[in-house]
Parts: structure tokens; C-alpha cells; sequence
């Protein structure tokens, strides 16, 4: 259910989703945090990697262009 709760919150701006934790989350546990912080860790990893694979693409493109540009 947390799940759930936490996804339509994503889905507001910052101030809302600080408005909601509080109106609706009262029975929000140490626990709870601990999971919405791994949450939180596993996407900036995702997102690390996904800036890591753009930014080898775009090395990869300006290596084909500048081979490109010697024939």
C-alpha cells in the first residue's frame, strides 16, 4: 500500500507531496523512511547510470562524426 501511496505522490509537486505525507501518512514509521530512502538511493543510482550510458553514447557519436569527417 505504501507503494501505491508513495507513487501518487511522485506524481505531485514537491509542496504537495509534503502536504500529503503529513495529512495522509500518520502511522508513518522509521521503517517506512528506511524504504522510501533505499527507494530514493536506488533511483539516483539508476539515474547515474543512465547519465554515465548517455554521456559514452555522445563520446561514441563525436568519435564516428570526427571519423566521418576524415574520409
Amino acid at each position: 500500500m505504501w507503494r501505491e501511496t508513495f507513487m501518487k505522490w511522485a506524481k505531485l509537486s514537491p509542496q504537495q507531496v509534503m502536504l500529503d505525507v503529513v495529512e495522509e501518512e500518520s502511522h508513518f514509521t522509521s521503517e517506512s523512511a528506511q524504504i522510501l530512502i533505499g527507494e530514493r538511493m536506488g533511483c539516483n543510482r539508476d539515474l547515474e547510470n543512465i547519465k554515465e550510458n548517455i554521456n559514452d553514447v555522445q563520446q561514441k557519436m563525436k568519435n564516428i562524426i570526427d571519423v566521418l569527417g576524415r574520409i
